[in-house]
């Protein structure tokens, strides 16, 4: 029997217990005609089981505003937008109404085909458990049994629950007392059962193939959910050492806490500009209380989650202004909607494309779609007004992008005048440099760019052909591979001899040995996820900047992935206690450690 898997760490935090395994199949559905006279009484129940599912999902978004708060309660009103999707409930009717189907025989006909479409689809993946959820709730309703929930699961005893997928209903229902943490075969780090789960402070990890099928019920699990590393049948040595990872990470925290006041120096005393990646409204104050510098990425596309409209081009203000407001003399850079590939909202329509990641999205959906951007755009300048906003556009391939972006800009803050509004004439413009072509064109790209800022992310997806969000692949999924720290130094090189300022924003900057790396490739601005600001800090502070150099220039030369890995350890293995920052062990972060069952040893 295999004693370790490996998955993503998307929640942080040591458990461990017993597993729970969980198996949710849909219900078999027989066949079922009805005679013509029944027909609209099969469609009304259709429409009452939706009522029920939409009124218990309601229930649920309540029940997770008040456990994690308003943000994370919006996901239950992209699930609400599905279950009423109008679409697929008249596609329902018409076989209900032409076939004399009931109403669960037709749903699951539906249903099934719906499944398949998203599951081939990569920018509907992550919404694939959403789906699955109501679809089961539904047919549930219809067939005349109660939800399956878990309001008080498991009882008496903690547990690590293990299941194939894990969805937001699921998740919010499990009772933090007893379920102290959670495996999934399928997911990742950007799924929505994954971010609830960081937020309610259970440790998780996604993307464990096989996990089912490796972890029979009750077997005892040492879980990491930082590293992404669960443990089958721990050992005494196994145990201790997890203790010994506990009291490290805690005297880390400890440590951490005294350079949050301090500058972001080198210690010759070179000076780097920290600053933080905000997605949601309440990370402002987190990345105000761990010392960022102003925001270097700012996300628009929560302003779309959950809505059955666009925003407004006042809603938007109000919340640009927000942000600026609490960085006073601060830069703030806000990104143009990076909708598409994986981050459609429910309520905007998008077309079904074969390759989504390299279809219409980011810049190229803002610059056909008007109505989407020009209110953006509006809302920006509008919001600088008195403040320090640049404009951030994501995905750019050419440099006619860019040009036509800037256009569309002067033309909205000419309108602002002659209407009298106030608004800032012009803003800064920069390149999200996140495509091969960004980088080889990154000479032409800074005669029309104001800065740079680089989205290690994509970068990574596409120079390796991965996609991100592949649990499958996610080992290689790496930016340390030497044809991305290549293009890291390239971007570099040319933004300076242009004199455009040059960052990076993507998560690598949040991982400590990469902000290493990139310290020594000569970057002295870094855009980090607020949590990460301390530990970033502390890891600047430490390593000697000649060594940080020594080591970049072994990465540019170096022949793989591991090699680069290996070169960024030992350097910065020989000032600080390299188990602490290693991905596969567990670094700093909310979640808890959960005790151990009677006869073994408490972490």
């Amino acid at each position: 029997m295999t004693r370790v898997l490996r998955g993503i760490g998307v929640s942080p935090g040591v458990a461990c217990a017993p597993a729970l395994t969980l198996r949710w199949d849909f219900p078999e559905v027989k066949d079922r005609t009805v005679g013509a006279a029944e027909v609209e009484g099969e469609v009304r129940r259709l429409r009452e089981a939706v009522d029920d599912v939409v009124s218990h999902l309601k229930g649920l978004g309540e029940r997770v505003l008040q456990r994690a708060g308003p943000e994370e309660s919006r996901i239950f009103d992209a699930q609400i937008l599905m279950a009423q999707d109008e679409d697929f409930l008249a596609s329902v009717e018409t076989l209900i109404r032409k076939n004399q189907l009931s109403a669960e025989t037709a749903y699951e006909f539906r249903a099934l085909e719906l499944r398949a479409q998203w599951s081939g689809a990569a920018r509907l993946r992550e919404r694939l458990a959403d789906l699955h959820a109501i679809q089961m709730r539904m047919i549930q309703r219809l067939l005349g049994r109660t939800d399956t929930e878990l309001w008080s699961l498991p009882g008496d005893e903690q547990v690590i629950v293990v299941t194939h997928e894990l969805s937001p209903g699921l998740t919010v229902q499990l009772d933090r007392d007893y379920v102290v943490g959670l495996v999934a075969e399928e997911g990742t780090r950007t799924a929505h059962a994954a971010i609830l789960a960081h937020s309610l402070g259970i440790p998780a990890v996604m993307g464990a193939a096989g996990a089912l099928s490796e972890i029979p019920n009750g077997t005892m699990l040492l879980l990491d959910g930082q590293s992404g590393t669960i443990v089958l049948d721990p050992n005494r040595d196994e145990l201790e050492e997890a203790k010994v990872q506990v009291s490290r990470r805690h005297r880390l925290e400890l440590q951490l806490e005294s350079v949050v006041g301090e500058p972001a120096v080198t210690p010759s005393g070179r000076p780097i500009a920290l600053m933080g990646n905000v997605d949601l409204p309440e990370e402002i104050e987190a990345a105000i209380r761990h010392g960022a510098q102003g925001v270097g990425l700012l996300r628009t596309e929560f302003l779309l989650t959950g809505r059955t409209s666009l925003p407004t081009e006042d809603e938007q203000t109000e919340y640009f202004r927000r942000v600026a407001l609490a960085f006073p003399d601060q830069t703030v850079v806000i990104r143009s909607f990076d909708l598409g590939g994986d981050k459609f909202p429910a309520s905007f329509k998008a077309p079904v494309e074969a390759n989504p990641f390299l279809g219409w999205r980011s810049i190229r959906v803002c610059l056909d779609q008007p109505e989407v951007f020009r209110p953006q755009v509006r809302a920006v300048l509008r919001a600088a007004a008195g403040h320090d906003l640049h404009l951030m556009l994501p995905l750019v391939t050419t440099v006619g992008e860019v040009q036509e972006a800037r256009d569309i800009i002067m033309e909205e803050a000419r309108a602002l005048q002659k209407e009298g509004v106030r608004a800032a004439p012009s803003i800064p413009v920069g390149v999200m440099v996140e495509t091969p072509a960004a980088v080889l064109m990154a000479d032409r790209l800074a005669e029309v760019s104001a800065f740079f800022s680089v989205g290690t992310n994509d970068l990574t997806q596409y120079t390796m052909a991965v996609d991100r969000g592949n649990a499958r692949l996610a080992n290689r999924f790496t930016p340390h591979d030497p044809s991305i720290v290549r293009q890291l130094q390239r971007v570099l090189e040319v933004g300076k001899a242009a004199g455009l300022p040059v960052s990076v924003c993507g998560e690598m900057a949040s991982e400590p040995l990469s902000a290493v790396l990139l310290l020594g490739l000569g970057y002295d601005c870094l855009s980090v996820s607020p949590p990460a600001l301390p530990l970033v800090k502390w890891v600047i502070r430490t390593v000697p900047e000649d060594s940080a150099r020594r080591a970049a220039e072994a990465a540019v030369r170096a022949g793989s992935a591991a090699e680069v890995s290996n070169v960024l350890r030992e350097t910065v293995g020989e000032y600080i206690d390299i188990r602490l920052l290693d991905p596969h062990s567990a670094l700093p972060g909310r979640g808890r450690v959960a005790t151990l069952p009677p006869g073994k040893s408490s972490i």
